[in-house]
Formats: C-alpha cells, sequence, structure tokens
C-alpha cells in the first residue's frame, strides 16, 4: 500500500505535463492561424492601395482622353500598352499614327450620310455631279494633306486662315490682313479645281477631308443679313445687281419701293426655276445654294463633318485628325455665337407665306436630312 502512493504521485505530474503540451500545441496553432489571416489581411489592405495607387490615375487619364478626344500617347507608353478602363473604352480600332478612330458622334454624322445618300426618293436632293463648281469650292493643303470645302455663312473665314497658316503664307493667324483671307490670288490657298484629273483623284482619295455646317435655314438667314443688310465687305453688286435682279422676278407688291426683304430672298430660293437667276449671278450663289450643291457628300467621302451648333468640340477634334493640332489652333469662338437661335428664325420667316416656306424646305430637305437637322415643323404647319 505504501508503493502506491509515489506512483500516483509520479503519474499526475505526468498527466499534467501532458495536458500543458497540448495546450501549448493549440496556442501555437492559434497563433499560426491568427498570422495567417493578419497576412491574408495585410494583403488585401496592400492589394486595395495598390489599386487605387495605379489603376485609378489610368481610369482618370483615360476619362479625360475620351470626353476630350485627346490623341496623344502618354509619354513612355506605347499604343498596344495604353489601357482603359472596361466602361471606357472606345469602341474604335486605331488609326494610322497616335490618333483614335472617331468618337460615336462623328461616326454617326458619316454613317447619316451613307443612309441618306442611299435613299431613292431623295436621290435629287442629296446628290450632284464633282463639277468644276464642287472642285472650286475645296481648298487644298498639300503639307498636311487636307482638303477643306468651303461653306460659307458657316465660320468658313477662321478655317481659311487656319490653312493659311499651314501653307506657310503667314506664320501665324493673328498676323493675317481681314482683305487677303478671301483673296484668292494673295492668301496661298490652291483650289483642287487647279489641278489635272489624275491629281483631283488622287487627293480625293487620300487626303483628310472635312467640311462644316450648320440648320439650313439659320445659315440662309445669315447669308441674307451679310450680303443684302449689313454687307461688312463692301460687295455692292449684291444690292446693285443681284437685289434688283431679285425683286423684279419675285416681289408680289410692284408698288412697294424697299430694298429687299427676306420674303423676297426666300420665294426666289424656293422657286424650282430659280437655276435661270443663279446662272446671272455666277459664284455669288455659293452664299446660299445647298450643301449638297457646294460639297457633293455622297460622291466624296469625307473624313469628319463638323457642325456649327458644337464648333467649340468638333474644331479642336478637326485639327487632331488632320494631325495639325501641335501646329496651329482654330481661333477663339466668342461665347454663345455657335448656339442655334430659334427665336430669330421665326423672326425672319415671320412675314413669309407658308406656301414659300415649304416650297424653301423642298428644296433644302436635303440638307437638313444629310446632316441630322430637325424638320422646322413650327414654321412648316
Amino acid at each position: 500500500m505504501r508503493n502506491a502512493h509515489p506512483q500516483g504521485s509520479a503519474q499526475a505530474p505526468a498527466g499534467k505535463i501532458a495536458e500543458w503540451l497540448i495546450l501549448d500545441n493549440m496556442h501555437h496553432q492559434w497563433l499560426l492561424l491568427a498570422a495567417c489571416f493578419w497576412v491574408i489581411f495585410m494583403f488585401m489592405v496592400a492589394s486595395k492601395f495598390i489599386t487605387l495607387t495605379f489603376k485609378d490615375p489610368d481610369a482618370y487619364s483615360a476619362r479625360q482622353e475620351f470626353l476630350f478626344l485627346t490623341a496623344m500617347p502618354d509619354a513612355g507608353r506605347s499604343l498596344g500598352e495604353k489601357r482603359f478602363p472596361e466602361e471606357l473604352k472606345p469602341t474604335g480600332k486605331m488609326a494610322s499614327g497616335s490618333r483614335l478612330v472617331q468618337p460615336l458622334v462623328y461616326v454617326q454624322r458619316l454613317e447619316l450620310i451613307r443612309n441618306v445618300c442611299g435613299e431613292e426618293a431623295l436621290r435629287n436632293l442629296s446628290h450632284t455631279a464633282v463639277s468644276r463648281f464642287v472642285l472650286d469650292r475645296i481648298f487644298v493643303c498639300d503639307k498636311h494633306k487636307i482638303l477643306f470645302c468651303q461653306t460659307p455663312k458657316v465660320g468658313n473665314t477662321q478655317w481659311k486662315k487656319v490653312l493659311i497658316v499651314l501653307n506657310g503664307a503667314f506664320p501665324s493667324i493673328e498676323e493675317i490682313p481681314e482683305n487677303v483671307v478671301h483673296d484668292h490670288e494673295k492668301n496661298g490657298l490652291p483650289r483642287l479645281s487647279s489641278f489635272s484629273d489624275a491629281e483631283i483623284q488622287k487627293r480625293l482619295k487620300t487626303y483628310f477631308k472635312f467640311f462644316i455646317v450648320r440648320d439650313p435655314f439659320e445659315r440662309l438667314i445669315s447669308a441674307f443679313k451679310d450680303k443684302f443688310v449689313h454687307n461688312p465687305r463692301f460687295e455692292p453688286w449684291y444690292r446693285h445687281e443681284i437685289a434688283p435682279g431679285i425683286i423684279r422676278k419675285y416681289r408680289r407688291n410692284r408698288t412697294e419701293t424697299r430694298g429687299i426683304q427676306f420674303e423676297d430672298f426666300v420665294r426666289y430660293l424656293g422657286d424650282p426655276n430659280h437655276r435661270w437667276l443663279d446662272l446671272q449671278f455666277g459664284d455669288h450663289i455659293i452664299h446660299w445654294v445647298t450643301y449638297v450643291e457646294l460639297c457633293a457628300p455622297c460622291e466624296i467621302k469625307y473624313s469628319v463633318i463638323g457642325h456649327h451648333e458644337t464648333l467649340e468640340d468638333d474644331a479642336p477634334y478637326i485639327l487632331r485628325e488632320a494631325g495639325i493640332d501641335h501646329l496651329v489652333s482654330y481661333p477663339t469662338i466668342p461665347p454663345g455665337i455657335t448656339v442655334y437661335n430659334r427665336t430669330k428664325v421665326e423672326r425672319y420667316f415671320l412675314g413669309v407665306s407658308k406656301r414659300d416656306i415649304r416650297r424653301l424646305y423642298a428644296r433644302f430637305e436635303g440638307d437638313f436630312r444629310l446632316f441630322g437637322y430637325q424638320k422646322p415643323d413650327f414654321l412648316l404647319n
């Protein structure tokens, strides 16, 4: 019996030691598990930090490039390395050089032209021959492979200044005298008509081509004001030769002695037989004939169509697409000058009969449809 006590005493410490070893082992396991969770947590935090530090600047840069149509790649990064977040990736492919293919609005404009050109019912209003008259409207910049079709009363003076600088006639836009811009013997702007047939075709196929449009009726108002009311460039033939010709043919009240009125002008333009007067007026009619007659958009595949109403965006975009934005800037656009003014349109057409307005629209319907301008039902109905 005395031998049993020492044996029990020896077993008790052994059990405690085993229990302690088990607890110590479990403690190490918990510490190891906690350490693993801590490492995982720190890795997640680090990953988030890396994402915030490196991904977001690219996303911001991509967003800025897409919204502002920036064409230049980041320094030190090739086009193939340029990354866009999924929601901001441009849908087009990369163009030659470093420029992005046209954003959606410009693609849609060209697609609309193709669709309307294919409408057989509008063929007489959308198609025209690429005649000498059309080729005379297109100015050439061989140095930068650009063709610009002139559409008067749509801010063309400023685009001419851009091309004059690019052709090297003057070092900057500010240094071009106003009387030189429209003097085609001094402004250094060759017309496409001055080249041989082969050279014309080569340029039409390979050069960057563009022109600008605006609401057709608002453009006619601008032409009337500029040529028959204010006449700032002192072109007396509009008042003394063209206006009397229109009045003799189209004024209904023969006792009326006032100068040409807008309703006389509208009646002349809407007359299906207007061409006999056009022949008498010569090239002066460029200020009010249709965009179709000026630039042949169904026959010539233009690279970009700009809109006067969105010129603040379109002008920089055109310069970038043409690859000349680092050489010249479009002149500053006065605030509000490009906004469509429905009140002004309504005021000018107030004294014009619905019959004459409908005839005018019938002539310019091709322009309205080709370039996405809304039919002016507020004038027609």
